[in-house]
């Protein structure tokens, strides 16, 4: 087997990794080509975007047709936002873990018209904030990977290249490539923290590693 192949092999055995998601290498390794990606979660937008608009009588986020695009990208089973099965009737599903979670957003009761909606994780045990919104979250997801990447590693770099294709043109408005490293800082919560992060022990640690799959 090639070091590459060896590589990528040994990431689809590892825990779950860099807030809720398969393994950025690993969605590399599972996905046929970035375009289709796209395609297939294009596919599945309108009805996410109608069901904030309509059922969750609230403005859907600007960007949320790009962060469904990133979730596919790497990894995750694009769901149907009335899946909720027995979830809070605030949730709105956006994509399954490999793990069984769900990438979510929270919709707040009498929220008044523009009110950002977080987006968070359902677990066996409870709700995680990942992010204070949809742009946040692309945004780290974006520097994680850029992080990753700059190490060298030609499978990172395929998978920021897959993750800035599914993003398409909402990226360089969320997050400039190559900024990381410009920025000159080795530790990536320092970073996120000079960007306006806010970062809890959960969305730092527990989302790297969760427990089980929801019941």
């Amino acid at each position: 087997m090639r070091p590459a192949a060896a590589a990528a092999a040994s990431v689809l055995q590892a825990p779950r990794r860099a807030l809720g998601g398969m393994s950025f290498v690993a969605a590399r390794c599972a996905s046929s080509s970035s375009s289709s990606v796209a395609a297939a979660a294009a596919a599945t937008s309108y009805d996410h975007v109608s069901f904030v608009k309509e059922i969750a009588v609230t403005d859907p986020p600007e960007h949320l047709n790009s962060l469904l695009n990133v979730l596919h990208a790497r990894g995750e089973k694009i769901v149907s936002p009335g899946a909720k099965r027995g979830l809070i009737p605030l949730v709105v599903p956006l994509s399954e873990s490999p793990q069984g979670n769900l990438t979510s957003l929270l919709r707040w009761p009498t929220a008044p018209s523009g009110m950002e909606m977080p987006v968070v994780e359902v677990r066996n045990h409870g709700l995680w904030l990942l992010a204070k919104n949809v742009n946040q979250y692309i945004h780290r997801i974006l520097v994680e990977a850029d992080s990753r990447a700059k190490s060298g590693d030609d499978l990172w770099s395929a998978v920021r290249e897959d993750l800035w294709s599914a993003v398409g043109e909402a990226g360089p408005n969320i997050y400039k490539r190559g900024d990381l490293k410009e920025s000159q800082m080795a530790d990536l919560d320092v970073y996120l923290l000079k960007k306006g992060w806010t970062l809890s022990r959960h969305s730092r640690k527990e989302s790297i590693t969760p427990p089980g799959k929801r019941r």
